[in-house]
């Protein structure tokens, strides 16, 4: 199946939600720790198992995640270390990116998410221990929400509440949010160690699930929450990713430290259904395509992205 070689360490790769073939990624050099960034917005072939990039946009600091627009085809969102989030539109010549740089975060900007129901706005995740609220017709935040006692790494809006996101931090918890509340609604305390990750489930507004460094993810009922509906081991080393899939409901994939991706299925026992063991580095970023059932990517600080069709190896061709 068809990969694509990046110049610096991959962190996070996101399909397209208008076109079938489209994927961005975010690259950082030095494995993020210091240097240079890179936004790739790559196409798969339709005749050949190859990758075509479409363009690419330099940063001067890495680049930890990417979010498509909800509402324009051309427009994506990059989370960058120096703690600012770019705006680029693919539509418009290399000079005219990025669109603008939206700079409030004191640290890293580590997650972003696009609401998905709303369309117009988009949440980030950062490392100064807060969440903020953008639209892009505003140069500034609509909001930021600080209660998280450290790094917040991901941020997740409900596919069917468009006020109400979670988001997951090293301080152990996962919290629930809605836009129109003065604070957090809810309060997970998911792990005993960092929660690296979370996502909700896009056929059932109520389950929710957080992957962490303790190497599990759990699936979470919104409500009843004091026990996980399913604990998923078979990570030997921190969970960095996790994804439902927007066709299956029981369905969730991840990527970890241990360098592989697994999917999953939390309605069974046996819950671990595949695993991919093609990343030679940490594997951190992964994601499944809404438009085509059974498409997954990933990335990893080997520098490769791989497209693949659920059930088939990566590696081949």
């Amino acid at each position: 199946m068809p990969f694509f070689k990046t110049p610096f360490n991959g962190y996070s790769v996101r399909f397209s939600p208008f076109y079938e073939s489209r994927l961005a990624v975010a690259t950082a050099q030095n494995f993020g720790i210091l240097g240079n960034g890179r936004v790739h917005v790559i196409d798969l072939s339709p005749n050949a198992p190859i990758i075509n990039e479409l363009i690419s946009y330099d940063t001067a600091d890495g680049v930890y995640d990417v979010a498509w627009s909800e509402s324009h085809d051309s427009v994506l969102v990059a989370a960058v270390a120096d703690g600012s989030i770019k705006v680029y539109d693919t539509a418009l010549p290399p000079h005219s990116n990025p669109l603008r740089s939206l700079k409030e975060h004191a640290r890293e900007v580590h997650g972003l998410d696009y609401n998905p129901t709303r369309r117009d706005s988009f949440l980030s995740a950062s490392w100064d221990d807060s969440v903020k609220l953008w639209t892009l017709d505003r140069p500034a935040s609509l909001r930021t929400f600080r209660e998280h006692a450290y790094c917040v790494y991901s941020v997740a809006w409900n596919p069917k509440h468009a006020d109400v996101f979670a988001s997951a931090s090293g301080d152990c918890t996962v919290r629930i949010w809605d836009v129109r509340e003065p604070g957090s609604t809810m309060i997970i305390p998911g792990h005993e160690h960092e929660i690296l990750s979370c996502d909700w489930n896009k056929y059932d507004e109520c389950l929710i699930a957080s992957a962490s460094v303790d190497k599990s993810i759990k699936i979470w009922d919104v409500r009843n929450y004091r026990v996980p509906v399913s604990v998923l081991n078979g990570h030997g080393y921190a969970v960095r990713k996790i994804k439902f899939s927007p066709h299956r409901r029981s369905l969730i994939v991840s990527c970890s430290y241990d360098m592989t991706v697994c999917l999953w299925d939390f309605m069974i026992e046996d819950a671990l259904v595949g695993r991919y063991d093609h990343h030679t580095e940490f594997a951190v970023g992964v994601d499944l395509s809404v438009l085509v059932d059974g498409l997954m990517a990933s990335t990893g600080w080997d520098e490769l992205v791989y497209v693949w069709q659920q059930g088939m190896d990566p590696r081949a061709a």
